[in-house]
């Protein structure tokens, strides 16, 4: 399968602070590609270095056959962006927002190319709404139909859905997946695991400027954590397991809460379940994975 974009050896720096270290990675054409990290991890900084926004100080970037930042003019007519931060035009409404911004690609959209774009964010009946009326949702989904408006063949997403409710999310994610069925490449990044793992076809896990893990979710869960986890709650929880430490494989311990991970949770449940003690019983996710490789600790 043909690369749409391959970043080797990138190297940022601002000042003292490393914000990319040596990231390497390669995304397939069709694609859904995700970069997932804490705050601070590096991860914007390279969809800025990606773009152009922002240069390398090494490393090297092709992106659908173009070097970057060398041939970004070309390069840009072929992608689609969605900012981490809506900018769209207050002064304009969807339909204004979407024609004026088609002109910096030199394009006049046509009445029905202008319908379809407002059909797929899901605004057909806001199209002369002004920007200030519309909620968040909605503003979000004109910003993912404005990235649109050139059939990029490439688009870069930067938290797509962060700040949004679970209704406006979830349309946000399948109209991401209509995307991925056109043959469409997406990068994003996310601190949704949820979304990573609905989503993406591979991931990276990016942490201090490096990418210290890469694959596709499942592989992750299986090669990097326990198959099982169980939640404890209660005061004296320390005490209790350390008495126990035959039934799980190791634990983590945030206050009254510990995780308890496990390749066969079978004991340890029932012997929660002899005490009736509070506990939940559930399958390793990608958020266990990103927890245990960059830490519990809040960033920043």
């Amino acid at each position: 399968m043909a690369a749409a974009l391959t970043v080797d050896k990138l190297y940022k720096r601002y000042g003292e602070i490393e914000a990319v270290r040596g990231a390497s990675f390669t995304i397939n054409t069709g694609e859904c590609f995700g970069i997932l990290g804490p705050n601070g991890a590096g991860k914007s900084t390279t969809l800025q270095i990606c773009l152009a926004q922002s240069k390398q100080d090494s490393g090297t970037i092709d992106l659908l056959g173009y070097t970057m930042p060398e041939q970004v003019l070309a390069a840009r007519q072929k992608v689609g962006v969605v900012p981490q931060q809506d900018n769209l035009d207050p002064d304009f409404n969807c339909i204004e927002n979407l024609t004026v911004y088609a002109h910096y690609f030199g394009l006049q959209l046509s009445a029905a190319k202008i319908n379809e774009l407002l059909e797929f964010s899901g605004l057909s009946t806001r199209a002369h709404a002004r920007i200030t009326t519309l909620s968040g949702g909605m503003q979000r989904r004109l910003t993912l139909a404005r990235a649109l408006v050139n059939d990029p063949e490439f688009i870069f997403l930067d938290e797509p859905t962060t700040g949004l409710d679970p209704q406006a999310r979830h349309l946000i994610w399948e109209r991401l997946r209509r995307l991925q069925d056109t043959n469409k490449t997406l990068l994003l990044t996310t601190h949704f695991m949820e979304e990573a793992e609905r989503l993406c076809n591979r991931v990276a896990i990016m942490d201090n400027g490096q990418i210290i893990a890469i694959g596709t979710p499942a592989t992750l869960v299986t090669e990097c954590i326990e198959k099982e986890v169980v939640e404890i709650y209660g005061a004296d929880i320390e005490n209790w397991l350390a008495s126990r430490q035959s039934l799980y494989d190791r634990y983590e311990q945030f206050g009254q809460l510990a995780y308890c991970y496990s390749n066969d949770a079978i004991a340890l449940v029932q012997a929660l379940q002899a005490e009736g003690r509070n506990f939940t019983h559930r399958p390793a996710n990608l958020e266990d994975v990103f927890l245990r490789l960059t830490g519990r600790d809040l960033r920043e």
